[in-house]
């Protein structure tokens, strides 16, 4: 079962369908399949082989795209990383991941080279910079891939169980963890979710997210499944996501809730230029009561929330559920099976908020050279979310927090998103996080960061008034509020609460 199969299949049975669109290049199948070609092939000429790590650290470009499907075809393991990494970090993911060879931007020259000086399993000439590099030993995309055979690579036995990803948490709550992601996996992403977004092979997909993000693969998968096209964007920007949505007939888009909150709030945001959309995906972390109406009264019937764990459990809540269940995070995928249980873990009935636990087809391996986290995270082939939530009669999920999340106030649970919920319920607010801070008397007690609308709109202790005054009970009531121009975030897109957090706590390492 090996994804690099699919590309191939297309190229013999739909080989001028429009495969990939990135700014102003327009490839058909056949063509892409050419580009990936060249690069598997210099990979093979490099001496890399089934099982090598090819760390990419890549902005939305081709050259991404080429390298996640030039290495299915001969068994090499991507290891894609964030562009924001600098210095020890990225030291430090090079090296847990054995990387053999990196693909990287012409920035990441000089960072480069002091890497390979404390990475010893990577030489200078397995590292190769896009664009214009300069000398410094390093190989040249360009140079390398035209020099190379277009034709396929030579054929390498690949079986599901075969690692195709490395996929490195987004350190939200600590050090990042490497993901490890099979054939398999990945080709239950291509079938599991080409039919729950309702895809065809007429479908146009576009992604203007990060595409070294696993929610990426959401529709990644799908579109090299089924032939579709596949628009990606450098970035996320309101007018030119929604000016693309109209040129290309777009009908399927996977977005963080940061993005559909700046999608909602631009001047660019036009129901009907987006009115061919068939599926408007949300997933990387809960999107707001508030927002998601907002988006459903202006585009109805084509609202999906995914709750998931590149870890390896989802949940989806479908376009036909969310009229009854709108703040339900939706029901199991096919063939997987999840508890609520208590802290002994102990089973919960419904309606009782307790951790979630799942297990399915997509469940990973395990960490990468990590059995000691694997086996804290999955436990008797169960994986432990560390989130809290309830079902309902019906099956439904709700998410509640995070168990990290949650503030412990005076001794009684308090749940952020709760109070999230009220907040940006203001008309001034466009978005909000709320976290723990130290308290001498309640051990600690919530503080809202929020970012406006428009700046001044209102001060910080006006807003705090006004949400003390809602919040069900005392102890949701905020200490104070913060006025920020914008969260900390990853490359996800998700909000890190951690970031914000750390300075009231510094010190004091239990809430870290």
């Amino acid at each position: 079962m090996n994804i690099g199969s699919l590309l191939p299949r297309h190229v013999q049975h739909r080989p001028d369908h429009t495969a990939v669109v990135f700014e102003s290049c327009r490839l058909t199948f056949r063509e892409f399949n050419q580009r990936v070609n060249r690069l598997a092939n210099a990979l093979l000429t490099m001496g890399l082989k089934k099982g090598d790590k090819v760390a990419t650290i890549l902005p939305n470009c081709l050259s991404l795209l080429e390298t996640y499907w030039g290495a299915a075809k001969i068994g090499a393991v991507v290891v894609p990383l964030s562009p924001l990494l600098r210095d020890r970090a990225l030291t430090t993911l090079i090296r847990d991941s054995d990387t053999h060879s990196v693909i990287a931007g012409p920035d990441f020259a000089e960072p480069l080279i002091s890497v390979q000086k404390e990475v010893h399993q990577l030489s200078r000439d397995h590292i190769i910079l896009t664009g214009n590099s300069p000398s410094a030993g390093f190989q040249n995309y360009d140079q390398l891939t035209k020099a190379a055979s277009e034709g396929e690579p030579p054929y390498t036995e690949i079986s599901g169980d075969d690692p195709y990803n490395i996929i490195y948490s987004s350190g939200t709550t600590g050090l990042p963890k490497g993901i490890v992601l099979t054939h398999y996996i990945r080709a239950v992403y291509c079938m599991l979710f080409a039919s729950t977004w309702r895809m065809t092979p007429e479908s146009v997909v576009l992604h203007a997210g990060s595409i070294v993000f696993n929610g990426s693969f959401l529709t990644l998968m799908p579109w090299m499944y089924l032939g579709t096209t596949y628009i990606l964007q450098k970035s996320f920007e309101a007018r030119a996501f929604v000016e693309a949505v109209e040129r290309e007939r777009v009908t399927h888009v996977m977005m963080v809730p940061s993005q559909i909150v700046g999608l909602l709030n631009s001047p660019y945001f036009s129901a009907d230029a987006l009115k061919l959309l068939e599926m408007i995906g949300t997933v990387g972390a809960p999107l707001h009561a508030e927002h998601k109406e907002k988006l459903n009264r202006a585009l109805p019937d084509r609202f999906y929330e995914l709750y998931g764990l590149t870890e390896g459990f989802m949940t989806v809540l479908d376009k036909t559920h969310y009229a009854s269940k709108p703040t339900s995070v939706g029901l199991v995928q096919p063939f997987f099976e999840m508890r609520i249980i208590d802290e002994h873990g102990k089973e919960l009935p419904p309606g009782e908020i307790g951790e979630i636990i799942g297990r399915g087809p997509a469940l990973m391996p395990g960490y990468y050279k990590r059995p000691d986290l694997t086996a804290q995270a999955i436990v008797d082939g169960w994986l432990h979310t560390g989130d809290l939530g309830y079902v309902d009669e019906d099956g439904f999920l709700y998410l509640v927090d995070r168990k990290k999340d949650m503030i412990i106030s005076g001794g009684v649970n308090v749940f952020p998103r709760d109070i999230e919920e009220i907040i940006v319920q203001h008309p001034c607010v466009a978005e909000a996080a709320v976290f723990g801070v130290p308290h001498e008397k309640w051990g600690e007690t919530p503080l809202a960061a929020v970012i406006l609308r428009e700046p001044r709109s209102i001060t910080a202790e006006e807003l705090c008034v006004w949400i003390n005054e809602r919040v069900d009970a005392k102890n949701q009531r905020v200490q104070s509020v913060v006025i920020m121009e914008e969260f900390p975030r990853s490359t996800a897109g998700k909000t890190l609460k951690r970031t914000m957090r750390e300075p009231y706590w510094a010190g004091r390492n239990e809430k870290l």
